[in-house]
């Protein structure tokens, strides 16, 4: 039976959403044109190919299939649990949990320990692992080919799939290879075949090496950094979300009526920025905390909380930032309102409501969405933060701020921890260049001065 949480409904809310804006979009063509020109751009469909796969694993992350287990002692108590088809997929390397540390592809545990052999001689040494390289009768030897081994495998393997995906899509395609599709095309399936062949080699090594080593309870880093990418694009996505309407409909107000309108929400957003952002978001994450601490048979367990702990969290993000962008869109209203055409129709006795909707509006949206996308870079980031300073996600809620914020300790102890500060950075830093690589192509190709 699938569950799921009041965030994974806002988040194929907002898919679904996107995916209707996108068949709106294909039916216009002034709105076409400009996104033609980001899918010709090589670097545009290589960036979104790799946001639409951060994507695909956060959906699949959102989507919870409840399970029931029944206590040997007690053949009545039965005891519920959700697992995401990603934790499904990622069964061998989720539930192959060490003692403690351990070192990327390392077959022996990070710290030594007592140990008594056969013949009852006490020895000082680095253990084996229960799970990363046990296959192997002695890894000094063995690990490196072993490792050769079942990467050409996984090359392999991503070649074949890829190939009977590129079939597959050019079976279905009505479209020429020469046409207008098929810059990209090119780059879309190129950048495929490197995922392709980066995801089945972490499939032949995963079950059998800890990738990006374990953490002080010798769970996975592997599976913590891809169950970070939901939290990592609901933080980014839910929270522009949350801002848009206001920064779009103040904005536009403000800049349209002006007078006492104009000054009273002039006086908002001034009130707002200049409230120190942190301050005023660690004291609404305090509140809310307070607020459960106090109400506990609101949020039967620590996932509900742990959930509504980020939807907060998103809320307030969204509720502070919005500022920015209802600045730039009242000067581009003031602007746009003196203009020609805008002026004519005044004249011929339009509405104002029709004036905000049909010439003020569409001219403006250039704005709004390279605003969106540069800030959806700039939120990922701020997750990380503010989870580094004990006011971002529930700590039980896996993220790149609470694996960069554990990593503190680690990076200050002998010998140095540093593989979790180093794949958290990894994963974030790949989202969010691709983000902004992204938000650049859009904004050469929705700006109305840039030369096409």
């Amino acid at each position: 039976m699938l569950t799921f949480l009041w965030t994974d409904v806002l988040l194929f809310g907002m898919v679904a959403c996107l995916i209707f804006l996108v068949w709106q979009i294909s039916r216009k063509e002034h709105l076409r044109r400009p996104w033609l020109s980001v899918f010709n751009s090589k670097v545009g469909v290589v960036s979104l190919v790799f946001l639409l796969f951060f994507l695909l694993v956060a959906l699949l992350d959102s989507t919870r299939v409840v399970q029931s287990s029944v206590s040997q002692s007690q053949q009545n108590n039965v005891s519920r649990s959700s697992l995401s088809l990603l934790d499904i997929v990622l069964t061998p390397i989720r539930t192959q949990v060490e003692k403690t540390y351990s070192a990327p592809f390392s077959s022996y545990a990070y710290t030594k320990e007592i140990l008594v052999d056969k013949s009852g001689k006490t020895l000082w040494v680095y253990p084996r692992l229960k799970y990363g390289g046990m296959h192997l009768s002695d890894p000094s030897t063995q690990m490196a080919m072993d490792i050769l081994f079942k990467s050409l495998q996984g090359l392999v393997w991503g070649s074949a799939s890829w190939l009977v995906f590129v079939i597959v899509v050019f079976a279905i395609s009505k479209k020429p290879l020469k046409s207008k599709w098929s810059v990209a095309r090119q780059y879309s399936l190129l950048t495929l075949f490197i995922i392709f062949i980066v995801m089945f080699i972490g499939i032949e090594l995963a079950p059998h090496y800890h990738i990006f080593g374990t953490d002080k309870v010798g769970e996975d880093v592997l599976y913590q950094t891809l169950k970070s990418i939901r939290t990592g694009l609901l933080i980014g996505s839910l929270t522009t979300v949350v801002m848009l309407p206001f920064a779009v409909v103040l904005g536009l107000l403000a800049g349209f009526f002006r007078g006492w309108m104009d000054d009273v929400i002039q006086y908002i957003y001034t009130t707002l920025s200049s409230i120190p952002s942190v301050l005023l978001i660690a004291a609404a994450i305090l509140m809310a905390q307070v607020y459960m601490v106090n109400n506990p048979d609101l949020f039967t367990t620590i996932e509900d909380r742990a959930d509504i702990r980020l939807l907060l969290l998103c809320l307030i993000l969204g509720l502070t930032s919005w500022t920015g962008l209802c600045r730039l869109l009242r000067a581009e209203t003031l602007k746009i309102r003196e203009m020609d055409y805008v002026t004519a129709a005044r004249a011929l006795g339009v509405s104002r409501i029709k004036l905000l909707q049909k010439h003020i509006l569409p001219n403006v949206m250039h704005l709004v969405m390279i605003t969106l996308v540069l800030d959806f870079s700039g939120l990922v980031l701020a997750e990380a933060v503010l989870s580094y300073i004990n006011i971002g996600v529930d700590p039980s809620t896996y993220s790149w701020g609470n694996m960069i914020n554990t990593s503190r300790l680690e990076m200050a102890r002998e010998p140095v921890v540093w593989w979790s500060l180093s794949a958290s950075f990894l994963v974030m830093f790949s989202l969010v260049l691709a983000a902004n690589l992204f938000a650049d192509v859009v904004r050469d190709a929705f700006d109305p001065r840039a030369n096409h």
